[in-house]
């Protein structure tokens, strides 16, 4: 069984799209807000058409046993400071779990930046019923954006004059 599903996620930056596009591209900056849960983390990442990122650590949640998280993701469409299209696989203990297609808009605003994550999933092993998977999909990646905006602030804060 797959299950497919999309979701859509917007938010206001108060910085501009250049700002918010260096935060994906710089590898240093990215690893402020792109975070897997665990311990024992490793990452790499090539941002350019083709290229990609690759991240692993452990997980232990309450009275469950470790789980081994692998990310694997290429770029397929990088549009400079205004678009991000990229494919990622999620494995679970060796197990592919889901893979999705990212497309990440940056859209100038007169006091900042639209950003719009749209992400559509092919589940291909659900936990349980499956009907949490989403939910959990979803919620981590707004924790991600979360970070991304504070990240973005923190920036900021430390290249003004002072």
């Amino acid at each position: 069984m797959v299950r497919h599903d999309t979701f859509t996620i917007s938010r206001h930056l108060d910085v501009p799209p250049g700002e918010v596009f260096t935060a994906f591209a710089d590898t240093a900056i990215r690893r402020g807000w792109f975070r897997l849960p665990g311990s024992g983390a490793s990452y790499e990442h090539d941002f350019r058409v083709g290229g990609g990122e690759t991240a692993s650590s452990t997980f232990t949640g309450l009275d469950t046993a470790p789980e081994r998280l692998e990310y694997r993701s290429r770029y397929i469409d990088i549009a400079d400071a205004h678009r991000i299209v990229y494919g990622y696989e999620a494995i679970v203990d060796g197990d592919l779990r889901w893979t999705s297609l990212v497309t990440v808009r940056l859209d100038a605003e007169t006091d900042g930046t639209r950003l719009e994550w749209t992400e559509q999933v092919a589940f291909l092993k659900c936990t349980g019923d499956g009907s949490t998977d989403l939910a959990h999909l979803r919620g981590g990646s707004v924790l991600r954006l979360n970070g991304l905006d504070a990240v973005l602030q923190s920036v900021r804060q430390r290249q003004q004059p002072r």
